[in-house]
């Protein structure tokens, strides 16, 4: 069954979300220079999610994800690459996804709560998470550059 607008609403109000402990970040499994974390999102009402990131120091990009299992990815943000709604319109490379019945996640917005830069993993993180009403008890480290990628 589809998630509906009042639904999601509810789902990204609930305060009772919260990540426990710390979130390293590990190469991606194609080993290029991205770095990435999924973290189990718990919450009293039992919601079935969790959160991925994705940050790649070569192309300048970040994106955070809450996703909900059986439905995907319902609620974004994303840093440092451009986007284009459904309807044609481009949003810039610092843009939200917000689910709706209608778009899913394909409708992008820009945010005017997010001031952190693709570099700004940790305040970019904190940001997404005081947004999205995630409790994050442990830290949140920056990822560290691939070997394979370090100039000598």
């Amino acid at each position: 069954m589809a998630l509906t607008n009042p639904e999601f609403e509810a789902l990204l109000a609930d305060t009772s979300k919260r990540i426990d402990g710390d979130i390293e970040w590990s190469e991606d499994e194609d080993h290029s220079a991205c770095r990435e974390f999924r973290a189990r999102v718990l919450s009293e009402s039992g919601y079935s999610l969790f959160a991925k990131g994705t940050y790649n120091p070569i192309a300048g990009s970040l994106s955070f994800v809450l996703v909900y299992s059986g439905h995907g990815r319902i609620y974004g943000l994303d840093l440092g690459q451009d986007h284009k709604n459904p309807a044609g319109e481009k949003v810039g490379d610092k843009h939200k996804h917000k689910w709706t019945e209608r778009y899913r996640d394909k409708h992008a917005y820009v945010p005017a709560d997010i001031t952190a830069s693709p570099k700004d993993v940790v305040l970019a993180w904190t940001q997404f998470c005081a947004e999205a009403s995630i409790r994050h008890n442990g830290k949140m480290s920056a990822p560290k550059p691939s070997q394979d990628n370090l100039f000598i």
